[in-house]
């Protein structure tokens, strides 16, 4: 794909590609680049939906859900239409229509340790838009194996968390360096904590942000910090935390 030569990707792009920070050289990154989404729910269909429309040229997704009618306050690819549809194969016809151009791969099953390493292989970034602790850490010891850029996301009434850990770098801590034990599943749970909708399309587009800075060599603010976010006081905090030698990130 020449971006020089088509017209159509120039209009397309041009409110990036004027940018001094991406430019021509900085947009043919992001359309060679391949991302691979885990969830398809509240942040999921945000980071889709951003990085679709920025151009990048392959998103792959997996989840097994279905939409329900408590899905769509927060998950801004799906309607009342929607119900009952498995989510990877709407967000699919979905994405399509926005753009095109971009090779989408969806996935209808859970991720899991036998078929994690195969997934995962052919992308740089993953991005974690999982709803519970146990995929989050199947992602992070695998993409640690990997050596792979992790995206990781959560979501609780209204408060949001992103990690962005670089295990192509050795220095860099993991999750498991700043949770050190799996939490319970009931910070991230919806269903009976609750949760605004605002906040997962915030958190989903810091996400993708983060996503695009990695494509493109931008500065990075999250290196072995997390960052916390709060929208009822409209509070951004970014904390630091370090490598755990004893931790399964300790190479």
């Amino acid at each position: 794909m020449s971006i020089f030569s088509n017209k159509n990707l120039i209009e397309r792009y041009s409110r990036q590609i004027v940018l001094k920070k991406i430019g021509f050289e900085g947009q043919k990154k992001i359309l060679s680049s391949k991302v691979f989404v885990v969830g398809a729910g509240g942040l999921g269909c945000t980071v889709i939906d951003q990085l679709a429309r920025a151009g990048v040229g392959e998103i792959a997704v997996i989840d097994f859900d279905k939409v329900t009618l408590s899905n769509i306050h927060r998950q801004v690819l799906y309607n009342s239409q929607d119900l009952n549809k498995h989510k990877v194969n709407v967000l699919k016809k979905k994405i399509k229509k926005i753009n095109s151009k971009i090779k989408l791969k969806i996935y209808k099953s859970k991720i899991n340790k036998e078929n994690i390493k195969k997934l995962l292989k052919n992308y740089q970034i993953i991005v974690d838009g999982s709803d519970n602790f146990e995929t989050k850490f199947l992602l992070n010891k695998y993409c640690l194996k990997l050596r792979k850029r992790l995206i990781v996301g959560s979501i609780n009434k209204f408060d949001g968390h992103v990690f962005s850990l670089n295990f192509k770098n050795n220095k860099s801590a993991c999750l498991k360096c700043f949770y050190q034990e799996i939490p319970n599943n009931n910070l991230l749970n919806c269903e009976t904590e609750g949760v605004v909708g605002t906040i997962a399309n915030i958190v989903g587009s810091i996400q993708a942000n983060e996503v695009l800075k990695i494509i493109l060599n931008l500065k990075e603010k999250l290196y072995n910090s997390i960052l916390i976010v709060n929208i009822l006081d409209l509070s951004f905090r970014i904390s630091k935390f370090g490598k755990i030698k004893k931790c399964i990130c300790g190479r």
